[in-house]
């Protein structure tokens, strides 16, 4: 679950807190009075959440997605090395 912290908590320990996204992986909801708010992750994260997204984008390769996923979670994989492609 994401930890939430007002917009002066973030700008007092900012770096500490990017420092704690960054390593934890766990994104951290910034909140403002009377104002929306928004969340902060590590780039990594982000970068991860935006592929996904682009891979899903696209209905056949969602369905290739979740068919080897279950392959996977059934047992139904084999192991190669890299040097045999």
């Amino acid at each position: 679950m994401s930890q939430a912290i007002t917009y002066s908590e973030a700008r007092q320990n900012l770096a500490e807190t990017m420092d704690r996204v960054c390593d934890t992986h766990a994104p951290v909801i910034i909140t403002r009075r009377k104002s929306r708010p928004v969340v902060m992750l590590s780039l990594d994260d982000y970068s991860s959440l935006a592929e996904t997204a682009y891979l899903l984008q696209s209905p056949a390769n969602a369905e290739r997605l979740r068919a080897a996923l279950r392959a996977a979670d059934e047992g139904q994989t084999r192991r190669h090395n890299l040097d045999e492609a």
